[in-house]
């Protein structure tokens, strides 16, 4: 036996408690040093991996909860203190020098930042590895997010309630709801989104991300619209039963129309568009074109004006958080979002309002069709893809769901087999992943085309143009009658003098070239340029994030100024193209857009950089005002349309609706010829800047004496 107070033969002694507390976290913290090092190692040798991200915000995490247990253990001396969080500064510091690596990793430093299944199980590891078990309320299955808070404003618009006031029976019937059918599921343990994710950075192999797709339809198309071959595939598809898409064709390509069309094999009605404020009024257009006989509402605001008995509603982002409530009651039987990668964020209340009614629809409506449009699902990470994929219902915050988790059950291999990624891709892609590049399809498209993009001019700048374009017409109106007083009895017409109408119009003209006093059809279209600016802006800033470098052109300097302060806040590298710089510097700046792969945006002068450059590296440009003639517009285009020039060239044309800039573009497009701008080399005569600017006072005029 042993003496007392003597340990027995093999047996341990048992280091005091504070002691065993002490050497705890100081393993804590040699584990946490070793990992930190790895993940920085990870970001050194390139893109940080979806298992180094893991790590990294377990260590995050731990660093927190071990700094905050340092300082509050009074049990340990104040040298032995200074000396563990010193340690700990060290591990924060490399920290926050690997996060500058890589900006997807800020956001999981944050103290809201969602913690994956994958860093729980992680994180448990770890602190089991030195003998501090989590608590097992710690690692509990993530819960549901909760949805988001209801903001200050939140409205259900007049015409809604009508709707439901007029016929009860229109209320949704959610009893045909697909329920989820459980089965026994091998890859039940398995953490999955983690290698799906990495299945697109590790089993690429050069293969294209697109879906097999069907022969193309024409089915669904109008009379007198015809659709390309690549747009007819998937418009095939949804009519054979598909009903999720990522639809990621390169800009130009008629995502909208796919869309628009799809919804229409597919009988997904209502059928609920979320978009950009910059686009909302052209995917109203397009609805018109495509789907004519269906009615189209787009929500404004409070939603005064919107019409509850449409078929297709239209909302833009900005304003989805005041109706989110009864749009997810609504019924809808599909959801398209444009520009998806606006959702990337899944902690921005974009997304979550976004991904709430997703959800909501999913549990109200049998395979409601689901189309995320974008140019670029992927700008900084491979993350980008959650938010979108959690839209389609192909995951949820922690899993694959429904179809996705059955094709990964059929394929019989886990995340340790060698071919579990190659699989695990195509399972993702079979969701309904379609991506088309202009170059694949150029024989479908013309190598040159124009594409016109109608805005709203809303607030102060908006009613101001429009009462300047009230008071110009109310001015030619005065002068028409005035000349008409004037003559005599003999030379009498019968309703409105055509002659007449055109007469005043060109004393309007003389006077407007002579003179800056009073407004005129000159100084209207640079209101509306100004007014314009920073929407265009907008849209050259989307294009450079999803479809490479671009041209913006304006004609006026404060336009100039307006879009390149836009493109400083978004962070948006540009080149300033003008015609008040010296020849030494202008060359400077366009050697930098075109050689810097940073440099995102040329910002030119329609006049000054219109001729005479080589800026073929860009193949989408933007118009940012209307030049007064075709050639203008055709020798702009012409800086990227040339011998150089390797994809298909679209110009976006910036359009104020409802206002005289709508006339002048469709003036031009008359004068011009469609085929002429569309078509490279044509021979057509060139119209004169004065036809076009007669031809808008004209018109203007002429609608003004018709509505009196």
């Amino acid at each position: 036996m042993a003496r007392r107070g003597q340990p027995a033969t093999g047996t341990r002694r048992t280091a005091p408690k504070d002691q065993r507390r002490g050497r705890e976290r100081g393993d804590t913290i040699s584990v946490l040093a070793r990992t930190v090092r790895e993940v920085e190692a990870a970001a050194q040798r390139g893109p940080v991996t979806p298992s180094a991200r893991t790590k990294f915000q377990v260590v995050a995490l731990l660093l927190r909860e071990e700094h905050a247990r340092v300082r509050a253990d009074a049990s340990s001396s104040e040298t032995h203190r200074t000396e563990q969080l010193k340690r700990l500064d060290g591990i924060a510091t490399i920290l926050a020098k690997t996060a500058v690596r890589d900006p997807a990793l800020l956001a999981l430093l944050a103290e809201d930042a969602v913690v994956s299944d994958a860093a729980r199980a992680l994180k448990q590891d770890m602190l089991r590895a030195v003998g501090n078990e989590a608590p097992p309320e710690e690692v509990a299955p993530v819960q549901p997010a909760a949805a988001p808070a209801a903001p200050e404003h939140r409205v259900v618009p007049q015409s809604v309630v009508s709707r439901q006031l007029a016929n009860p029976f229109l209320a949704p019937d959610f009893s045909a709801a697909r329920p989820s059918t459980a089965r026994p599921r091998r890859l039940a343990g398995w953490e999955l989104l983690g290698p799906l994710l990495s299945s697109f950075e590790r089993a690429g192999g050069g293969a294209k991300a697109c879906m097999d797709l069907p022969f193309p339809t024409t089915r669904f198309t109008p009379a007198g619209q015809e659709l390309m071959q690549h747009q007819g595939q998937l418009v095939a598809a949804a009519a054979a039963g598909h009903r999720t898409f990522l639809l990621a064709d390169e800009p130009g390509l008629g995502k909208t129309a796919q869309a628009l069309l799809s919804a229409e094999a597919a009988s997904a009605y209502p059928l609920l568009v979320v978009v950009p404020n910059v686009v909302k009024t052209n995917w109203a257009r397009e609805a018109a074109r495509w789907t004519p006989h269906r009615r189209t509402t787009v929500i404004q605001g409070d939603g005064e004006t919107i019409d509850a008995f449409a078929d297709i509603v239209v909302v833009n982002y900005e304003v989805l958080d005041r109706h989110v409530g009864w749009i997810g009651d609504f019924g809808f039987g599909g959801m398209v979002v444009d520009e998806a990668h606006f959702i990337k964020n899944r902690s921005s209340q974009r997304s979550q309002h976004v991904l709430e009614l997703s959800e909501r629809i999913r549990a109200r409506r049998t395979s409601p069709l689901l189309m995320a449009l974008t140019g670029t699902p992927l700008i900084n990470d491979i993350e980008d893809f959650r938010a979108i994929w959690q839209f389609l219902g192909w995951i949820d915050d922690g899993k694959p769901l429904g179809r996705l988790m059955e094709c990964l059950e059929d394929a019989g291999l886990t995340p340790a087999d060698p071919g579990f990624y190659a699989a695990a891709r195509q399972c993702v892609i079979d969701q309904g992943i379609v991506r088309r590049r202009k170059v694949d399809v150029a024989s479908d498209i013309p190598a040159r085309r124009i594409a016109d993009l109608p805005v709203e001019l809303e607030g102060a700048a908006g009613r101001s143009i429009r009462a300047a374009e009230r008071s110009l017409a109310r001015r030619l109106v005065s002068r028409y009658e005035s000349a008409l007083a004037a003559r005599s009895s003999a030379t009498e017409v019968e309703g409105i003098d055509a002659d007449l109408v055109r007469q005043v119009a060109r004393w309007e003209l003389k006077d407007a070239t002579s003179t800056k006093a009073g407004e005129n059809v000159f100084s209207m279209m640079r209101r509306i340029g100004e007014a314009k600016a920073s929407l265009a802006a907008d849209y050259a800033a989307q294009l450079a994030r999803s479809a490479g470098k671009v041209v913006f052109f304006a004609k006026h300097i404060d336009v100039m100024d307006t879009a390149e302060e836009t493109f400083t806040k978004q962070g948006v590298k540009f080149a300033s193209i003008r015609g008040e710089q010296t020849p030494g510097a202008r060359q400077r700046n366009i050697d930098a857009f075109t050689n810097d792969p940073d440099v995102a945006v040329a910002v030119c002068s329609l006049t000054a950089a219109g001729v005479g450059l080589n800026l073929q590296v860009a193949s989408n440009l933007v118009l940012a005002e209307l030049s007064w003639t075709a050639a203008e517009q055709t020798q702009a285009i012409d800086r990227s349309h040339r011998i150089g020039q390797t994809e298909p060239v679209t110009a976006w044309r910036i359009i104020a609706a409802q206002t005289i800039d709508a006339r002048i573009a469709e003036l031009i497009d008359t004068k011009a010829g469609l085929a002429a701008r569309a078509l490279d080399g044509s021979d057509e005569e060139l119209t004169p800047s004065a036809d076009v600017q007669l031809e808008a006072l004209v018109t203007l005029l002429t609608e003004a004496l018709a509505a009196a």
